[in-house]
């Protein structure tokens, strides 16, 4: 669920999985069109349970907290929900931060993450399951840049020491001697990465282009690039198997979304 939703690869990828496990379910994409609309959706309808994206996940948050679900770790520490399970006792969580470190992982599988700053542009519900996974990771130097600084500091206020808040102005600070850049936010140009580390990683959230303006400007400076389709790919993997309780089968799904994307230009 979400608002559009008609980009999504979520359905391209659960329905491979769900063919080659031989469970005759459907993963549908449904958009409503008001929050309203979204917690009439959750009571009402007759639904395993869904994945949800922007801008629905503080808001999904927001029903599991009413309807008394039980809310996991990452998404009572973000404030935002990405998959909620609607059985007798529904339970919310969150799984974008781990499909933010099996992306880097999947690239770098030796990465540490507690060498030095890490700066996320964006400061929304996808930031905070960033700030959240990359902690739990060892990172103590989180920059988070936004163009509205108020949200950059309550976010920062609310995860406490190792995370500040810095003006989109002064992203050019932020992301001196920096190892890596994630960016969390959905519209934003791309800084100048001269002042980065030269072994840094550069990541983009966004997959739509694949290569990203920013992932383009990273691969010119020779910095290791992570696109958002390996974040999409690893926050599903988890979800999956919550949903429909059995491993994730052996699927080439990147192929399967990279051949979507080709087709839809």
């Amino acid at each position: 669920v979400g608002l559009p939703i008609d980009h999504s690869l979520s359905p391209v990828i659960h329905t491979a999985w769900l063919e080659a496990a031989g469970i005759d379910d459907r993963y549908l994409a449904l958009a409503p069109a008001s929050p309203e609309e979204l917690m009439v959706l959750l009571d009402s309808a007759d639904l395993v349970g869904c994945n949800v994206t922007a801008p629905y996940k503080p808001h999904a948050f927001r029903w599991a907290e009413e309807r008394g679900a039980g809310i996991g770790p990452e998404a009572r520490a973000t404030g935002s929900v990405n998959l909620l399970l609607l059985g007798e006792r529904p339970e919310a969580r969150s799984t974008d931060g781990q499909g933010l470190i099996a992306a880097i992982r999947a690239r770098v599988p030796d990465h540490d993450f507690s060498r030095g700053p890490i700066v996320i542009l964006g400061a929304g519900g996808a930031a905070s399951a960033a700030v959240h996974a990359l902690r739990s990771e060892g990172s103590t130097d989180i920059r988070l840049v936004n163009r509205t600084l108020g949200r950059a500091t309550a976010q920062a206020s609310h995860f406490g020491s190792g995370v500040s808040a810095w003006s989109l102005d002064a992203v050019a600070g932020a992301l001196e001697e920096a190892h890596m850049l994630i960016n969390a936010a959905s519209h934003v140009d791309s800084p100048n990465l001269g002042g980065m580390a030269r072994d840094a990683i550069v990541m983009d959230m966004s997959y739509r282009p694949l290569m990203t303006p920013l992932l383009a400007a990273a691969e010119a400076e020779g910095l290791t690039t992570v696109d958002g389709l390996a974040m999409l790919i690893g926050q599903a993997r988890p979800s999956f198997s919550a949903l429909f309780g059995c491993a994730v089968p052996d699927v080439d799904v990147r192929s399967l979304c990279l051949k979507v994307l080709e087709a839809n230009g």
